[in-house]
C-alpha cells in the first residue's frame, strides 16, 4: 500500500474509535473491506455523509487496495479491525 493510502487508513482508524455519525460511516467502510460477508458491505452514497476529508482517505484506501490486493492483517492492522468490529459489531462472535 502506498504511503499515502497507508496515512489515510491510519486516520480512519482512529476516526473509527469514535463515537459520531462520520465515525459510523468509517466503521463501515473498513470492515467492509475486512470481511464484508460477516460485517456488511458499505454503501457508497455514505460518502455524502462524511466530510470532504475523511471521503478523500476512504476514496484514497480504496484506491490503495486497487494496487495492493492485500488484507488487513497482512498489512498488519488485524487487532485494530477486530477492535473496530468489536466496537461496531457487538453481536459478532469473530469477524473472521
Amino acid at each position: 500500500m502506498s504511503s499515502t493510502a497507508q496515512a489515510a487508513l491510519e486516520r480512519l482508524i482512529r476516526i473509527a474509535r469514535g463515537d459520531s455519525g462520520q465515525c459510523r460511516v468509517v466503521a463501515d467502510f473498513l470492515p467492509a473491506w475486512w470481511n464484508a460477508a460477516a460485517c456488511g458491505g458499505f454503501d457508497l452514497t455514505d460518502l455524502w455523509a462524511v466530510d470532504a476529508a475523511i471521503a478523500e482517505d476512504m476514496l484514497a484506501v480504496f484506491a490503495g487496495l486497487r494496487v495492493c490486493r492485500r488484507d488487513p492483517e497482512s498489512l498488519g492492522y488485524g487487532e485494530q479491525f477486530e477492535a473496530i468490529a468489536r466496537r461496531w459489531r457487538p453481536n459478532l462472535n469473530s469477524a473472521r
